[in-house]
């Protein structure tokens, strides 16, 4: 579709490391590492689980 190749990333790459610099894309890089991480947790929990903590919190009438 794309068709990208890898000098075409390695273009990317430096225009997008000459836009942030490099302590900013650090920072981006571990930003988009940690929500990664939280939608994998998130899609791993047992969905049967998010049913029963939303039960607890309601109270009985």
């Amino acid at each position: 579709m794309f068709n990208l190749g890898m000098p075409e990333l390695i273009v990317i790459f430096l225009v997008v490391l000459l836009l942030f610099g490099g302590s900013r894309l650090v920072d981006i890089a571990k930003g988009l590492g940690a929500a990664i991480r939280e939608f994998k947790k998130s899609v791993k929990e047992d969905p049967t689980d998010e049913s029963k903590k939303d039960s607890s919190d309601t109270p009985l009438k």
